[in-house]
């Protein structure tokens, strides 16, 4: 954390910094990303369970907080079990599943500012709305607390048992995708608009709208961003011209051009 700070204050003021998790929510453009971009090291995926507290590293994926809240009979954390990205992404963009969202179990989180200062807030801080958080541009999470509720761990684990066997039948998880593309509008499913849309195996050279799930983009071999990111905009078109609704991206698009 200190390697960090340092980093964050020994940069330009002006030198743009992206903070990375495993990259599972991202659409990285052929031209590549200016600046500075940050991926924690696995030292900073360590998961402790303190008195009902879960506290973990901001590299730490989901499964790796459920599992330890599951070990600890801490129950609430299960749908951690559906996110497969890291603590520093979910807390960022208030990563949800199946009902729940990281703003419904953070508790604190602890940051590096760009200008290099180690700052602990409260998660009112992050003022959360629907897959967005008010996390300062170019802020590296290092650390989260989240709570749960006491539980049998047999129940929490038969809950994520049932989350892994859902997302195995519902989703494309054996191919090259960045995950769920669109947010969900009020009162829709993304998902639900692009099938009703007559988008389901639309093609863009190599990018395909999933046939699987249609709310994931999926790379067939040789996809470049921009087929992909085409193809979303093709899809956001048919779908405001066939229902009225604009879909928001919910996978983060960053770099520039090829």
């Amino acid at each position: 954390m200190d390697d960090l700070a340092a980093l964050m204050r020994s940069l330009d003021p002006s030198t743009p910094v992206m903070p990375i998790g495993v990259g599972s929510n991202l659409i990285v453009r052929d031209g590549g990303v200016p600046g500075v971009v940050v991926r924690l090291p696995k030292a900073m995926a360590r998961v402790s369970v303190e008195g009902g507290l879960i506290r973990a590293g901001g590299a730490a994926m989901g499964i790796t907080v459920a599992s330890a809240a599951r070990d600890a009979g801490v129950g609430g954390l299960e749908f951690l079990r559906g996110i497969p990205g890291t603590v520093g992404g979910a807390v960022k963009m208030n990563a949800g599943a199946y009902g729940r969202d990281t703003s419904d179990i953070l508790r604190e989180v602890t940051v590096v500012t760009r200008s290099g200062d180690v700052k602990t807030w409260p998660a009112e801080r992050l003022d959360y709305s629907y897959r967005h958080s008010e996390l300062p541009e170019g802020a590296v999470v290092v650390e989260a607390v989240f709570s749960g509720v006491p539980d049998n761990p047999q129940a929490i684990g038969a809950e994520m048992d049932r989350i892994a066997a859902e997302r195995e039948a519902t989703q494309p998880l054996r191919s090259r995708t960045g995950g769920s593309t669109f947010k969900n509008p009020p009162g829709h499913k993304a998902w639900a608009l692009i099938d009703a849309a007559g988008c389901r195996g639309l093609r863009r050279n190599d990018a395909q709208v999933s046939e699987k799930h249609c709310n994931f983009l999926l790379n067939l071999g040789q996809a470049t961003s921009a087929d992909i990111e085409a193809l979303g905009e093709e899809v956001r078109a048919r779908v405001l011209a066939h229902s009225g609704v604009a879909l928001e991206w919910e996978i983060q698009r960053v770099g520039v051009a090829a």
